[in-house]
């Protein structure tokens, strides 16, 4: 008998046409994929009530050519002036440069796309090669009133590059890229703004060969959009990594700045601490473009000792006990586990199918053992230091999670996560050419809320027919953690989307959670910004935005939503 064929979908697996939308929104590198593997796949038919047929035809590719008219409105002085400045070879009045600049990685940004739904653009690219040239530019704007926004690595998720005013982009990442010192004896880099993550690591883990350092470093700081982000960007956006819990946030990471402002440069100071008043480096950070530009960069480093780090997974019998392990842990004071993650029951069941996990010894282990599928959850983490450090945090780490009824899974799970955990956001790619979308949020949440705020997301989130709702928690504090929720959706109607969207981030603020964990605000969250804070820490910040930026050029419509 003939074995029965299995159907692939015809994903599209080359890089997009030069000019074409799909070039605009195409994640990360132009040759990266990440097709749905057969488990997934299968999974979503499933839950969509999908058959093959479903996709033998594609609803939106986004492969069609950019053409728009929509002629800059910006001063043709200007852009002699800032052609003057920074070279002609440097500036673009393109569409398609200005759309591309002006375009970042949200669902809605790519349906609209795919439809050659255009609103606002930027009308001028800038790449400016120094600091000096910045500094010349946003003098040049002020004057004029001319809007300034900040382009980095384009990984924003939350209309961080949209030109609500239009006015001029400035591309910080193809020429403001250098290391320009790692000193060993404080163990710190200082870097321009616009360098990317693996050119900021591939120098510190080759500190002897390229600054004639002794020892090697890392940089600590690898969120999952670490390939195409800004390490001026993981700032302004208060970003985190998926090794916080070790290293911290970004925030904790960064020692100092160079900021260009309408009202002049400022260097912060250095200094591991001082007692001199409010820090000026607290109001940059997190300031997402508002107050003025990041140029350089002051940052911790870190020992680079791969050969020192720990892998550890277990299986927990349900959500509680797991987040309880995970509170006793981060609370235990011993020291933290680099990658440290935990999945809620849908999460894990998705997860040990890509994994490789489901059908295993592992498998058929838990299941003999009593870890009940749609029940149970993964936890996996590693350790990184020294080895004593290390050996502690996964003894340790044993200890507290057999304690919690947890059953140990080897290192093999951690393994299997990691050389992927750059990869899935290409998988949004070939769904949406399908009508199948994938998006986040997240959310801070204390121990006393995390129950309440999963819960409750999850109902509303639930509650829409034929929904996955995948939950995790990657970043641990002694006094909280995240929720990360990552929604699947088949869904072609833009305002019906947003509507969804929007009531998630209503509900996590209802049921006790903060507006964003570590992806910023962007002009997707800051309408929700005076409900969250209240009226005067928000005066406070509308009165420094005032005197860094009296004629409101900077990110005009971002964090602020003025």
């Amino acid at each position: 008998m003939a074995k029965h064929k299995i159907f692939i979908p015809d994903w599209i697996h080359k890089a997009p046409e030069p000019g074409s939308y799909r070039s605009v929104f195409k994640y990360g590198d132009p040759e990266g994929f990440k097709h749905p593997n057969e488990r997934l796949f299968q999974e979503l038919k499933k839950t969509f009530n999908l058959s093959d047929e479903d996709f033998r035809k594609k609803e939106t590719t986004g492969i069609e050519k950019v053409e728009l008219n929509i002629p800059s409105k910006l001063d043709k002085k200007i852009i002699e002036k800032i052609n003057q400045i920074s070279g002609k070879e440097n500036t673009s009045v393109t569409e398609y440069d200005r759309l591309k600049y002006s375009t970042g990685q949200t669902v809605e940004e790519h349906m609209k796309l795919r439809r050659k739904i255009t609103e606002k653009i930027t009308d001028l690219v800038v790449h400016p090669r120094n600091k000096m040239e910045i500094q010349e530019i946003v003098d040049l704007c002020n004057k004029n009133k001319t809007p300034v926004y900040v382009y980095g690595g384009g990984s924003s998720v939350n209309f961080g590059f949209y030109p609500e005013k239009r006015g001029i982009t400035l591309v910080l990442s193809t020429h403001m890229n250098k290391v320009l010192e790692v000193n060993e004896i404080n163990q710190t880099a200082t870097v321009e703004a616009g360098i990317l993550g693996p050119a900021f690591e591939n120098a510190l883990n080759n500190a002897p060969e390229k600054s004639g350092c002794k020892k090697r470093f890392t940089c600590g700081h690898f969120p999952q959009s670490f390939e195409y982000s800004s390490i001026g960007g993981w700032i302004v956006t208060l970003g985190s990594g998926q090794q916080s819990s070790y290293y911290g946030d970004a925030a904790d990471l960064v020692l100092s700045l160079e900021v260009v402002t309408p009202k002049g440069t400022f260097k912060t100071l250095d200094y591991p601490a001082t007692a001199t008043g409010p820090k000026i480096l607290e109001v940059i950070k997190g300031s997402e473009g508002a107050f003025g530009i990041v140029v350089e960069v002051t940052w911790k480093i870190f020992r680079y000792i791969p050969e020192n780090r720990k892998y550890f997974g277990f299986i927990f019998h349900n959500w509680e006990s797991v987040v309880n392990a995970s509170r006793e842990i981060s609370q235990g004071e011993f020291g933290m586990p680099a990658v440290f993650r935990i999945s809620d029951p849908e999460e894990t069941h998705h997860g040990l199918k890509l994994y490789g996990i489901e059908g295993t010894v592992f498998d058929k282990i838990m299941a003999f053992r009593g870890y009940k599928p749609e029940e149970r959850c993964l936890f996996i983490g590693t350790a990184d230091g020294s080895t004593s450090f290390t050996k502690n945090i996964k003894k340790q780490v044993k200890r507290i999670c057999r304690k919690h009824g947890a059953m140990y899974l080897t290192p093999y799970p951690a393994k299997k996560w990691e050389p992927g955990r750059y990869r899935d956001p290409y998988l949004k790619e070939d769904l949406m050419d399908y009508g199948i979308l994938i998006d986040t949020l997240e959310t801070s949440v204390n121990w006393d809320s995390v129950h309440t705020v999963h819960q409750k997301v999850r109902e509303f989130i639930k509650s829409r027919p034929l929904t996955i709702c995948l939950t995790h928690a990657s970043h641990f504090y002694p006094q909280g953690t995240n929720l990360y929720f990552i929604y699947i959706i088949k869904e072609n109607d833009i305002e019906a989307y947003k509507e969804f969207q929007k009531g998630i981030i209503q509900k996590i603020t209802e049921s006790g959670g903060s507006l964003s964990h570590h992806h910023g605000v962007g002009r997707m969250i800051s309408p929700w910004m005076e409900q969250h804070l209240g009226k005067q820490q928000m005066e406070i910040l509308m009165a420094l935005k005032k005197h860094f930026d009296p004629n409101n050029i900077m990110n005009p419509g971002g964090l602020f939503n003025t």
